[in-house]
C-alpha cells in the first residue's frame, strides 16, 4: 500500500485578494514539491465534492446557506476581516470537505494506511456558525464526525500542529465525547483561544500553548511528553491531523521557529501512536503555511514520512 493524496484543481479557483497570505500559489508550491520522483508512488485521487449532509455534521443549515449565497459573481466578497470569497470559492470549499470525507472512507476501508488531503481553503478556524481566519467550513472536524456517524467509530483523535489554535475545530468538537482534540500553537496569537484551561465538556481537549521564540525542543517536549501519551492512552480508532506549516521559522505570520525536520519528527511520532492503537490509520489535511518555500518543504517532509511509514 502507499499513501493516498487527494486534491482537485477547483481548489485553485478560490482566489483571494492581492497580498492575501492564503493564496493560490500555496497549492502550486506544494504541487511542485510533490511532483518530484520521490513522490511517484503516491496514489493520487481527485477530491470529490462534499455534500450538504457532510457540512451539517458540524454546521447549521444557516451557515451553509450563508457561505453558498455569499459567493460573488465577480470580484471578491468579504466574509470577515481576514476571509473572502471569489467565484469558485464555494466549490473549492466543498472539495476540501469531500477530500477529507473520501480520505477517511478509503483509510477505514483498508485501501491505504494513511492519506494527505491537499486542498484549500483551510478549515480549522471555522466555528459552528462563524467563518473566520481564512476558513469557511470545519473540514477536519467534519471528517471526525463522519467517522463516528457513518463508520460507527467510538474514539477518534484530532491533532493540530498549525501555529494558530484551531478554535473552529475546538468549537465544533467541544461537546463531542467521542473525539479527543489536541493542539500545539503559539500564544498569544490569533485567534486568541487555546489556553490550557479550555478542556471541553468531557475533558477531551488538550491545548499546549507555546511562547513566541520557542523552537524545536519545546515543541518536541509538548508532543512527545504531553499530547501523544494522552492520545495513546485514549486508544483512538483513527487519527486525523490538521497539518499547518506556519510554525516554521521562515513563516511571516508567527514566530515559533520550527524547522523542516520538525515536521518529519512530529509526523513520525504521530504514526508511532497510530501503529500502536489503530493499525496506522492517519488522515492528514492541509491547514496553514504562508512562506511558499517553507510550506513546500514542510509538506514534502510530512508526506514523505507518511509514505515511508505507510508502505
Amino acid at each position: 500500500m502507499t499513501t493516498l493524496l487527494f486534491s482537485h484543481d477547483q481548489c485553485l479557483d478560490h482566489v483571494t485578494p492581492p497580498g492575501h497570505p492564503e493564496r493560490v500559489e500555496r497549492l502550486e508550491a506544494i504541487g511542485r514539491a510533490l511532483a518530484k520522483p520521490e513522490f511517484d508512488a503516491l496514489d493520487r485521487r481527485a477530491a470529490p465534492m462534499g455534500e450538504e449532509k457532510h457540512v451539517r455534521l458540524a454546521h447549521p443549515l444557516a451557515h451553509l446557506d450563508r457561505i453558498r449565497t455569499s459567493e460573488p459573481v465577480e470580484g471578491y466578497a468579504q466574509i470577515d476581516a481576514d476571509t473572502s470569497m471569489a467565484p469558485g470559492s464555494f466549490n473549492a470549499a466543498m472539495r476540501a470537505i469531500g477530500g477529507n470525507i473520501a480520505a477517511v472512507d478509503a483509510v477505514l476501508s483498508g485501501e491505504a494506511r494513511n492519506a494527505f488531503v491537499m486542498t484549500r481553503p483551510p478549515g480549522h478556524h471555522a466555528e459552528k456558525a462563524k467563518p473566520m481566519g481564512f476558513c469557511l467550513f470545519a473540514n477536519v472536524a467534519i471528517a471526525a464526525l463522519h467517522a463516528i456517524e457513518h463508520h460507527g467509530l467510538d474514539r477518534v483523535a484530532v491533532l493540530d500542529f498549525d501555529v494558530h489554535h484551531g478554535n473552529g475545530t475546538q468549537d465544533v468538537l467541544w461537546n463531542e465525547s467521542g473525539v479527543r482534540f489536541a493542539s500545539s500553537h503559539q500564544m498569544p496569537l490569533y485567534p486568541g483561544t487555546g489556553a490550557p484551561n479550555e478542556t471541553g465538556a468531557y475533558d477531551q481537549i488538550r491545548n499546549a500553548a507555546l511562547d513566541s521564540g520557542s523552537g524545536s525542543q519545546l515543541m518536541r517536549e509538548a508532543w512527545g511528553e504531553h499530547i501523544l501519551p494522552w492520545i495513546e492512552a485514549y486508544q483512538p480508532q483513527l487519527i486525523l491531523v490538521s497539518a499547518g506549516f506556519d510554525a516554521h521559522a521562515a513563516d511571516p505570520l508567527a514566530g515559533l521557529n520550527w524547522r523542516t525536520e520538525d515536521y518529519a519528527w512530529v509526523t513520525d511520532r504521530i504514526v508511532d501512536v497510530a501503529e500502536k492503537v489503530c493499525e496506522g490509520r492517519v488522515v492528514s489535511s492541509l491547514e496553514g503555511g504562508y512562506d511558499l518555500d517553507a510550506l513546500a518543504q514542510g509538506t514534502a517532509a510530512h508526506v514523505k514520512t507518511l509514505m515511508e511509514r505507510g508502505a
